[in-house]
């Protein structure tokens, strides 16, 4: 009690360990409840090589969490089989199952609107999802989405893309290897829904310019101006 209201009264998000293993594919993470009410929610995960605690997404939820969102970054099924490397193609509608259910799970924490987010792949997996399944949250965070494989510009991942009924940010570094923002911009243009684009000057596809300077004040705000469609 004591931590929690000191957490309180200095603005911080607190945050606990979030498991649902009630049916299907488990949901595991690491969910932040801000200071104060919140109407919105935000399921977050990580990219291929990675996991829920990758810097990124830390940083990531901390920052909107303090801006009033409830945020579970959770673990791919593929990581949670398998510590270490990268998921198989064989996986990726299990992934995007594990997704949905975090949905649903972080809807019996939030009374509001839920959005969905991801890294790389993770981003690409939610993005499919989305395009699967319109209804299940209101918008959608893409962070360093993974046009391409580097040096591979041909094989197009945005199959998807017309079927994104979706308000979407992207966010995306000028120098990621997996797509360049002019790549990027032309690939926005096969979505129907409403979509915006951060750029994250001189950053790769970590986002980070050299440093642990990622633009998350920025990235929050841009987020927040995202409307939901209707």
């Amino acid at each position: 009690m004591g931590q929690c209201s000191d957490m309180a009264r200095l603005g911080l998000s607190s945050i606990e360990p979030f498991e649902d293993a009630s049916t299907g594919p488990a949901v595991r993470g690491i969910l932040h409840r801000p200071s104060g009410p919140s109407a919105r929610g935000l399921v977050l995960t990580h990219g291929a090589g990675s996991d829920c605690e990758a810097p990124l997404l830390r940083a990531l939820a901390g920052a909107f969490a303090h801006a009033g969102f409830v945020v579970l970054r959770c673990d791919l099924p593929f990581r949670q089989a398998r510590p270490v490397g990268p998921p198989w193609p064989a996986t990726a509608a299990r992934d995007r199952e594990g997704l949905r259910r975090a949905v649903r799970a972080l809807r019996s924490v939030v009374n509001g609107q839920i959005s969905l987010g991801g890294h790389s792949y993770g981003g690409r997996q939610a993005s499919v999802l989305m395009a699967e399944e319109p209804a299940l949250a209101e918008t959608l965070l893409l962070l360093s989405y993974p046009l391409h494989p580097p040096r591979r510009r041909r094989e197009q991942r945005t199959e998807h893309f017309p079927a994104l009924r979706t308000p979407t940010l992207f966010v995306h570094g000028s120098r990621d290897p997996f797509g360049s923002l002019d790549e990027l911009k032309t690939a926005m243009r096969l979505i129907s829904a409403s979509t915006m684009l951060l750029t994250v000057e001189r950053a790769g596809h970590d986002l980070a310019r050299g440093g642990p300077d990622t633009p998350l004040a920025s990235i929050v705000e841009a987020f927040r101006r995202i409307r939901p469609s209707g």
